[in-house]
């Protein structure tokens, strides 16, 4: 037989009054329906609970030890109910923001700032991996937010367009510039040309440059872009970045090799879950998340170019 959490209530009031009949009228019931629900507890439990004898009730040892279990039951209840209507109506809980790490380290930081300002009762835990891995743990409900390069479209998530970006050619600004498109060919075959191996578009712009002509002949594989930049920034050679990522942190250090070289363009979006529960929380990082990428956009490409000439040629949306 199930237990009744109702009847423990009752017993608990028994024990506070100690009498049926005090009881059962304090707590709106008849004293036989009371009688009845502390039998059903004495049965389910296998043991005697209450004594009865002229002054009232009073607990055995087993009720003592029920009383003081189902004191703390009850105030489990109590406290996750409140932490519930919480979730619901007041700024409290904890989301998860999945993010490549070279998006993150540009996007994340001011985004934080702001936001813990104004929400200090929120808590934000970062997940870092390929955009394509965090768009997965989105749908698997391991990740609440994704900020991911060029999204495939799902049924189960919302696609929120936040800001743009490319993939690009740089050199560090003290570098001599090339003043044509031959002599920026020229110097990326000169190397060294140092590039994220394991990125689609880093990849596709080698084969860009090979269909071009220029083949470099020294390259430097490194495994992300922030090692990417880092080599970029100490002046060796040519490196291919992502604009904002190139820009963050160092702007005007880095700087395009010339505007006629192919690029990637990126479309950056936020990513949830078409069904994510819009408690008050969850609605405020997601508003947060959207005008910051707003602001982003408004702000423009944080790189400085060497031509206001739009490349030619750019190759959309690879992904990330």
């Amino acid at each position: 037989m199930a237990l009744e959490l109702n009847d423990l209530r009752y017993f608990l009031e028994v024990r506070e009054k100690g009498s049926l009949t005090s009881a059962a009228k304090a707590l709106g019931i008849t004293q036989p329906s009371l009688t009845t629900a502390m039998q059903r507890l004495e049965r389910h439990y296998g043991t005697t609970l209450l004594l009865r004898d002229r002054t009232g009730v009073r607990l055995t040892v087993t009720g003592r030890a029920l009383a003081h279990d189902a004191t703390e039951i009850f105030e489990v209840l109590a406290r996750a109910e409140r932490r519930v209507l919480g979730l619901e109506d007041q700024e409290s809980g904890r989301f998860v923001i999945g993010s490549h790490e070279s998006l993150a380290a540009y996007f994340l930081p001011d985004l934080l700032r702001r936001f813990f300002g104004e929400h200090p009762t929120i808590e934000i835990a970062i997940f870092n991996a390929a955009s394509a891995a965090v768009a997965e743990a989105v749908v698997d409900r391991a990740v609440d937010f994704g900020i991911v390069v060029n999204p495939k479209p799902h049924p189960d998530l919302v696609l929120l367009e936040l800001f743009d970006d490319a993939v690009d050619f740089f050199v560090l600004s003290s570098s001599p510039r090339e003043g044509t498109f031959e002599d920026a060919l020229a110097r990326i075959e000169e190397g060294p040309l140092v590039h994220a191996a394991r990125v689609s578009e880093s990849q596709q712009l080698m084969a860009r440059l090979e269909a071009l002509g220029a083949t470099p002949r020294r390259v430097i594989a490194c495994g992300d872009f922030e090692l990417v930049k880092s080599i970029a920034l100490a002046g060796v050679g040519v490196s291919v970045l992502p604009r904002r990522v190139a820009a963050y942190g160092h702007p005007g250090k880095l700087v395009r090799v010339h505007p006629e070289l192919p690029c990637f363009e990126d479309r950056i979006h936020l990513v949830y879950r078409a069904d994510m529960h819009k408690t008050k929380a969850a609605l405020a990082v997601k508003d947060a998340l959207a005008a910051h990428g707003r602001r982003m956009r408004e702000g423009g490409d944080a790189a400085v170019p060497l031509s206001k000439q739009p490349a030619k040629q750019p190759i959309k949306q690879p992904r990330r």
